[in-house]
């Protein structure tokens, strides 16, 4: 599983980090545990697939909102209190 970590530009309110959410979830349709804050800057998602960085940068865009940096890293779920 990996975490999907963007940089977004343009989110002022909750309702923004909403839009941002169902952009993700339309473009990534394996996207699991999507938020995004509007106080970072960030979105972020876990999935087992593979993601087109360009499809999705392109996704945020059309909204109207700025993607910038798109990392992905690999994710481990972790048991009671931090536990493997």
């Amino acid at each position: 599983m990996n975490r999907i970590t963007m940089d977004i530009d343009g989110m002022m309110c909750a309702m923004c980090e909403a839009h941002i959410c169902e952009t993700i979830r339309k473009a990534v349709p394996s996207a699991r545990k999507v938020k995004a804050s509007k106080g970072r800057k960030t979105a972020e998602f876990l999935t087992e697939e593979t993601v087109d960085t360009e499809a999705l940068k392109a996704a945020i865009d059309a909204t109207g909102y700025t993607c910038g940096d798109i990392r992905s890293a690999p994710y481990e779920k972790k048991g009671l209190f931090g536990r493997r």
